[in-house]
C-alpha cells in the first residue's frame, strides 16, 4: 500500500515550526555566548587601559585597604631576578613606559609591566613610583641582600606583600580566607573572592582565577606533575613552604591546598621583630593583638600562638629595651624604648655573613 502523496504534504508545516524553533534557540544560545564574552573582552580591556591594575571598592568586613585591587601581572609570579632587575633599571634612569623598556630590561613587553607590578606589591616602589627605603636598604649598590639569596630576605618579602596590599589577594588570604579554611581549593577561594567584592563591580570570574593561580605559584613547590616545571622553579618565595599540596582531591574536585599555623623553624626572629615595630605604634603590645590584628605577625607569618610566644620571649631575651609580660594572664611585649627596625635588620645581615664566612 503506498503512502499517501497528501499526508505528506500535510506534514511539511510541521517540520518547517520545528526546525524554526530549533533555530530560534540556536540563535539566542549565540546571542547570550556573544555577550557574555563582550563582557570579558570589556573587563580586560578595562583592566589593561587601567595601568594593568583592577580596583574595586571592598563591600564589606574586615577593610585593609580603600579599595581591592586585582590582576597586573600579566600571570606572572614574581622571579628570583625580577626585583634587582627592577630597582637597577630605575637607579638608572629607566621608567617602565619607555620604549626601550624592554631592550633594558632583557625581557618581554609582559614581563615589563610584570616587573613593575611586583615592585610595587612588594613596596619597593610607592604610590609616586620612587624607590623606597626598604629598596635601597636591600638591593641598593650596598645592599643588604641584593640578588635575595638569604631565607630572611624572603619572609621580610613576603611580609611586605601582604602589608603593602598592593596585591589584594594576599592581604586577603593571609588575614582573613585562611582563618575561615586552612585547606581550601581553588575553586573555592575563588568563591570566597567573588563574595567579599561588590556584586556592582566588574571584577570577572577569569581575573579573580588568574590571581589565584599566580599566588598557588608564588608559594607551592612544584612537583614533577607541573606544567611548566623550570618557569615555576624561579618563583621567588618557594622556599618558605608556606603553601603545600595535601595529595589529595576535594570531594567536588580539584587539587586541595594548606596554609597551616606553625612555628616555622627557618623565619628569623630579627625579622618578625622588625615586623612588629613597622607595623605597630606604642610601647606595650599585647600578644592577642601581634596575633590577630589585619596585617601583623600572627597572620602575616601564619604563626601560631606558641610560635608567636616563643618569638616575644626571644626579644625579651635579647634586646635588653624589651620585656615579656605575663601578668594574671595579660601576655605583652614592652619596649623601654623602641629599637630602630633598621638597625634590627642590620644586626640580622651581620650575624648571616659572619656565620657565611664560617
Amino acid at each position: 500500500m503506498r503512502d499517501d502523496p497528501r499526508s505528506a504534504q500535510n506534514d511539511i508545516p510541521f517540520i518547517l515550526l520545528q526546525c524554526s524553533a530549533i533555530l530560534i534557540r540556536i540563535i539566542r544560545l549565540i546571542f547570550a555566548y556573544s555577550v557574555y564574552l563582550a563582557r570579558e573582552i570589556l573587563t580586560e580591556e578595562i583592566e589593561r587601559n587601567n595601568d594593568k591594575i583592577f580596583c574595586a571598592k571592598p563591600s564589606g568586613g574586615l577593610v585593609m585597604a580603600s579599595s581591592y585591587k586585582f590582576s597586573g601581572h600579566d600571570s606572572f609570579p614574581c622571579r628570583q631576578f625580577w626585583l634587582k632587575k627592577g630597582y637597577d633599571f630605575i637607579m638608572n634612569g629607566g621608567r617602565f613606559s619607555d620604549d626601550d623598556a624592554i631592550v633594558k630590561l632583557g625581557v618581554g613587553k609582559n614581563m615589563v609591566s610584570a616587573i613593575q607590578f611586583w615592585m610595587r606589591s612588594f613596596g619597593l616602589l610607592d604610590e609616586n613610583r620612587e624607590l623606597t627605603q626598604i629598596a635601597h636598604f636591600l638591593l641598593g649598590e650596598d645592599g643588604r641582600d641584593p640578588f635575595l639569596e638569604d631565607i630572611g630576605t624572603l619572609w621580610l618579602l613576603h611580609y611586605l606583600l601582604v602589608s603593602t596590599g598592593w596585591a589584594t589577594i594576599y592581604q586577603l588570604v593571609f588575614n582573613e580566607f585562611r582563618k575561615q579554611r586552612v585547606e581550601f581549593t581553588r575553586g573555592q577561594l575563588i568563591n570566597y573572592l567573588i563574595r567579599i567584592t561588590d556584586e556592582t563591580t566588574r571584577v570577572s570570574r577569569r581575573t579573580l582565577r588568574t590571581d589565584v593561580d599566580v599566588l598557588i605559584r608564588t608559594y607551592l613547590r612544584p612537583t614533577g606533575r607541573s606544567r611548566n616545571p623550570e618557569n615555576d622553579f624561579l618563583s621567588l618565595l618557594i622556599d618558605l613552604d608556606l603553601m603545600q599540596g595535601v595529595g589529595r582531591p576535594h570531594a567536588e574536585g580539584g587539587t586541595v591546598y594548606r596554609i597551616e599555623s606553625k612555628d616555622w623553624a627557618f623565619l628569623p626572629t630579627e625579622i618578625v621583630l622588625f615586623a612588629i615595630l613597622r607595623q605597630n605604634q606604642g610601647h606595650s603590645l599585647s600578644l592577642s593583638r601581634l596575633m590577630a590584628d589585619p596585617d601583623n605577625v600572627g597572620n602575616v607569618f601564619a604563626l601560631h600562638r606558641d610560635g608567636l610566644q616563643r618569638h616575644v620571649e626571644t626579644i625579651a631575651r635579647q634586646w635588653p629595651q624589651a620585656t615579656f609580660t605575663d601578668d594574671a594572664g595579660i601576655k605583652e611585649l614592652q619596649f623601654v624604648q623602641r629599637p630602630d627596625p633598621y638597625e634590627i635588620l642590620n644586626g640580622y645581615y651581620d650575624n648571616v655573613k659572619v656565620f657565611a664566612l664560617n
